[in-house]
């Protein structure tokens, strides 16, 4: 079943717009590429002022666990650390859609 990588980042107030900018323009198009992916969204949380949430969507669990540990993923980690290292902290999370329930039309 569907995967998912799940980045989590808490972004300073002063960095916000330029990792936006970035984000947009830059990182989440080279990711979903790069990374082979099915699906890349993001967005800010609407409770945890400062949180970026991006999500990228995998087939299955073994994908996106490839992924993780991968040069290429090394690559991505050093390019984001080059950008933002001491202005954003962030987290990473795969997990395994094991459910979905779609409403009845």
């Amino acid at each position: 079943m569907t995967a998912y990588l799940i980045v989590r980042a808490e972004v300073d107030e002063e960095s916000r717009e330029k990792f936006d900018e970035w984000y947009e323009t830059e990182h989440l198009p080279d990711a979903l590429r790069d990374f082979n992916s099915l699906s890349a969204m993001r967005g800010w949380s609407d409770v945890e002022p400062g949180v970026h949430l991006a999500f990228y969507e995998f087939s299955d669990l073994a994908a996106a666990n490839t992924l993780l540990s991968s040069d290429l993923m090394k690559e991505f980690i050093k390019e984001f650390d080059r950008h933002w290292s001491g202005k954003v902290v962030r987290t990473r999370e795969v997990f395994e859609v094991k459910q979905l329930l779609k409403p009845f039309n």
